[in-house]
């Protein structure tokens, strides 16, 4: 079969789907515009047709993981979300919420575990980690916050449980309202500490 006749199809896009869904697994890679565009170059698919959206990625990571390994990945989210209730015990004061690949099931071995805290100075966060004597590096990240609109956000990378943690910080009033996800153009799903627990079960309490 030539490649063009593949374009546009329902079986390319899930052909595109999967392996982007491999390169994010095997290469860490988050954002899902990155790896499909990877994908559909390996595959030798160009056109915009056969791109899958975010959401159908996020499937297919989920199918990638419960097929290649469902013990170990569920190994994993048990330690990331253990770490992430220790990072949100650190900055218990800028009320924690856990989003991202942690919180959905469909992290990796290379997926940081992703934090929104809330703080009208960005310092304070830096100097809560200070006083804890946690090493961190902080950085820039981009979110949506309105569909035709972006802001910047300071944050911060630190590890904690020797699993990586990215701190995203928000204004306090910020927790009325949730950046856009880059998965189904909805408010990102924040996840509170007891949230986390409930994830964990019996296991984050015994």
């Amino acid at each position: 079969m030539g490649k063009k006749s593949m374009l546009g199809s329902d079986r390319a896009r899930q052909v595109v789907a999967q392996e982007a869904a491999r390169i994010i697994v095997d290469q860490g890679i988050q954002d899902y515009r990155i790896a499909k565009t990877k994908a559909a170059e390996r595959l030798g698919l160009s056109d915009r047709g056969s791109l899958p959206g975010n959401a159908e990625i996020e499937r297919a990571v989920t199918e990638h993981l419960q097929l290649f390994g469902r013990e170990s990945h569920l190994d994993l989210l048990l330690v990331m979300r253990r770490a992430a209730i220790a990072a949100m015990d650190l900055l218990s004061p800028f009320t924690p919420r856990l989003v991202g690949p942690v919180l959905h099931g469909t992290a990796a071995v290379n997926s940081a575990i992703n934090l929104h805290v809330f703080a009208d100075d960005a310092e304070t966060v830096a100097n809560r980690l200070v006083e804890s004597a946690v090493q961190y590096r902080p950085f820039e990240r981009r979110l949506k916050c309105r569909r035709d609109q972006t802001e910047r956000y300071a944050a911060f990378r630190f590890l904690q449980n020797d699993s990586p943690i990215e701190a995203t910080v928000f204004p306090v009033d910020g927790m009325r309202q949730a950046p856009i996800s880059p998965v189904n153009g909805k408010p990102m799903r924040r996840a509170s500490r007891h949230d986390v627990l409930s994830l964990l079960g019996e296991q984050a309490i015994r």
